[in-house]
């Protein structure tokens, strides 16, 4: 059996994933961190629309409704495409066995990846029902997207899942489930690096040097971002138990299908252009500018 020399180990702070119980229905840290997720995503997304220092000439393509509007599409691509991306990516011959297990989300189960698929249809379908330009909405959802980042990877470390690899660092945690070795925490170090650091980063471009006047730059720096800290984490993380690595001892599946986003990012900031909207008739009323 592995042994590893370790000098200090953090005690885990054991949460109950349950945190109200109201008999026949239970309420969900796990739950609760998409709730809080979308709820500050669509508060800031809100606040980006409706700020014409942002935009060039001032004007926003689409008003606060829009993004009130949009939280419903947004929402169902989330879920729906969370957990097809958890079943078909990760753990498909589970599913194939026990087909009704993909409705029960309260066990977990939710990809990161498929849940931005997800989330890019709900982008296609609402902008092309209300007219509105894709990349510039798109490019705001970007820069919303790190809140639920942040949450939902606390959500994981709650329930004690996605533990990282054997460690020997002095925060290194032994997880109920992952062995009598201490491991890194690794869903700590994914809400740092997706939730907060990629905030801040694109907190800085958007508001320090406007990069939301050139539509799709936001969206391909939180691609290209996103994907070099997973890629980082992965290394530190223990791959899908029915996975396990894919190539070399080292190449999971979370590197596989962020590669890509590194070249998807580059190509999307290396094209993207500046461009201005004119503001609607409506838009001259009041101050939340409308769409051109």
């Amino acid at each position: 059996m592995l042994t590893l020399p370790f000098f200090g180990v953090l005690t885990y702070p054991q949460v109950d994933p349950i945190f109200l119980d109201l008999g026949l229905i239970q309420l969900r840290w796990y739950g609760l961190s998409y709730v809080a997720g979308i709820l500050c995503g669509w508060l800031y997304g809100r606040y980006l629309a409706g700020n014409p220092r942002l935009w060039a000439n001032g004007v926003s393509p689409f008003t606060k409704t829009d993004i009130d509007d949009f939280i419903l599409y947004i929402t169902i691509g989330i879920v729906i495409g969370g957990r097809l991306g958890s079943v078909l990516f990760y753990d498909f011959a589970r599913y194939a066995e026990d087909p009704l297990a993909i409705f029960r989300v309260w066990e977990g189960g939710m990809a990161f990846h498929g849940g931005l698929l997800g989330v890019v249809v709900a982008i296609a379908v609402f902008c092309r029902v209300r007219r509105v330009p894709l990349w510039s909405l798109t490019d705001v959802v970007a820069a919303s997207v790190p809140f639920g980042l942040f949450f939902g990877r606390i959500a994981n470390f709650i329930n004690g899942e996605l533990w990282g690899a054997p460690s020997t660092v002095p925060w290194a945690m032994v997880f109920p489930d992952g062995g009598p070795l201490p491991r890194h925490p690794s869903q700590l170090y994914e809400a740092l690096l997706e939730g907060v650091v990629l905030f801040l980063v694109l907190r800085i471009a958007t508001h320090r040097f406007k990069t939301l006047q050139r539509p799709r730059f936001t969206a391909g720096l939180f691609i290209f971002g996103y994907g070099c800290a997973r890629i980082f984490v992965e290394f530190f993380r223990m791959p899908d138990v029915q996975l396990g690595y894919l190539y070399g001892g080292w190449v999971t599946m979370g590197m596989v299908l962020s590669f890509p986003m590194l070249l998807v990012g580059i190509w999307a900031m290396a094209s993207a252009k500046p461009r201005a909207y004119a503001p609607a008739p409506e838009a001259a009323a009041g101050p939340d500018v409308a769409r051109p």
